[in-house]
C-alpha cells in the first residue's frame, strides 16, 4: 500500500541529459589525429619539408682575402672555393681554383683569377665580390649568384670562439706532422697560409680540410653553447649577400653533409699548364677539356 503522505522520489527520464559513452581504440584516436586532417597543418608541413629538403640547388662562391694589417684591407682572393648545396640529398660539392689560374677577367682583361676581386675593389669599393662572381660565370658556365667573403685574419677569432679545430693529417702538410692536431685560431691561420714546404695546390686541400673540421666541430654537442661566440666573431670578418631565408636550410645541410661526406675537389695540376707571361708572371693555363667534365658534374650542367 503506498503512502501518500511521502514525496514520489522518482522524476521524469526527459530531465536528463545523456551520458555519452565512447569504446576506447577507435574513437579516442580519431579525436587524437584530428589535427592531422587539418588542410592547413598540412600545407604548413608540406612547405616546411620543402624548405628544408626541396631539390632547389644553391650555388656560393666562398672567397678568402689576403689581407692583413701588412699589406692593408683591400687584398686579394687567394681562396676560391666554389660550393653547391643540394639539400634533398644532401649533397655538399667544394671545387677549389687555384689563385694563378689565368684567364679573362671582365673588364680586365687576361689576368690571374685572384684579381679579379682586387681590381674591382680598388675601382668601387664593395664592387669586389660580384666581380669575381661574373669571372665565374663567364669562364665556368656556373651560375652563381651568392657570395661568402672572409678575412683571413678574422679566421683567428672565429676558431678561438669554437674552442679551436681538430685536424687528422695522413701525411705532414702546413708544417704539421701526420696524424690529429688540435689547432687554435692562430695555428689554423697558420696552417692555412703556410708557404715555405708547399705550393698552391697543397694550400687548396688545407683550406678544405680547415672548413670541414670547423664544420664537424660545429656540430658537436660540447660546442653548441660557443655558437652565440661564433656567430657574433663571423659578423666582424664575413660578408655575404646571402638572404636571411637561406641560413637556415644552408646551415642544416652543411651540418647533414659534415656527417655523411662532403665532395671535395680542386683544380689539380693535371688540369693546368704553367707558363710565364710576358710581364714575367710565372700561372697557369687552364686546361678546359680536363675541368668541364668535373665542374658539369658537381653543378649538374649537363
Amino acid at each position: 500500500m503506498l503512502d501518500e503522505t511521502r514525496p514520489n522520489r522518482t522524476r521524469p527520464m526527459d530531465e536528463f541529459q545523456p551520458i555519452p559513452v565512447f569504446r576506447s581504440g577507435r574513437f579516442a584516436a580519431q579525436k587524437r589525429n584530428i589535427w592531422w586532417r587539418n588542410p592547413w597543418v598540412i600545407l604548413v608541413l608540406a612547405l616546411v619539408l620543402v624548405y628544408f629538403f626541396g631539390p632547389l640547388r644553391t650555388n656560393l662562391l666562398i672567397l678568402g682575402t689576403d689581407d692583413s694589417p701588412e699589406r692593408g684591407a683591400l687584398g686579394r682572393t687567394d681562396t676560391i672555393i666554389l660550393t653547391t648545396v643540394v639539400p634533398l640529398k644532401p649533397y655538399v660539392g667544394l671545387l677549389s681554383i687555384p689563385r694563378d689560374l689565368w684567364l679573362p677577367v671582365p673588364g680586365v682583361g687576361e689576368q690571374r683569377i685572384n684579381t679579379a676581386y682586387f681590381f674591382a675593389e680598388a675601382q668601387q669599393p664593395g664592387s669586389g665580390s660580384e666581380a669575381a662572381m661574373r669571372t665565374i660565370r663567364d669562364n665556368f658556365g656556373v651560375p652563381v649568384r651568392y657570395y661568402a667573403l672572409i678575412h683571413m685574419n678574422g679566421l683567428v677569432e672565429v676558431i678561438d670562439a669554437l674552442g679551436g679545430v681538430d685536424l687528422t693529417l695522413e701525411s705532414p702538410s702546413g708544417g704539421l706532422g701526420a696524424g690529429t692536431h688540435h689547432l687554435d685560431g692562430t695555428q689554423a691561420l697558420a696552417f692555412a697560409r703556410e708557404r715555405y714546404s708547399s705550393d698552391d695546390f697543397s694550400r687548396m686541400r688545407r683550406g678544405q680540410l680547415l672548413l670541414q673540421a670547423a664544420l664537424k666541430q660545429a656540430i658537436l654537442p660540447v660546442s653548441w653553447p660557443r655558437l652565440p661566440l661564433v656567430l657574433a666573431a663571423l659578423s666582424g670578418t664575413l660578408e655575404t649577400n646571402l638572404p636571411a631565408w637561406q641560413l637556415p636550410r644552408l646551415s642544416f645541410a652543411l651540418l647533414r653533409a659534415a656527417v655523411i661526406g662532403i665532395d671535395s675537389q680542386s683544380i689539380s695540376r693535371e688540369m693546368v699548364a704553367p707558363f710565364q707571361t710576358s710581364g714575367g708572371a710565372q700561372v697557369l693555363a687552364p686546361n678546359w677539356e680536363a675541368i668541364k667534365p668535373v665542374v658539369e658534374r658537381m653543378f649538374n650542367l649537363y
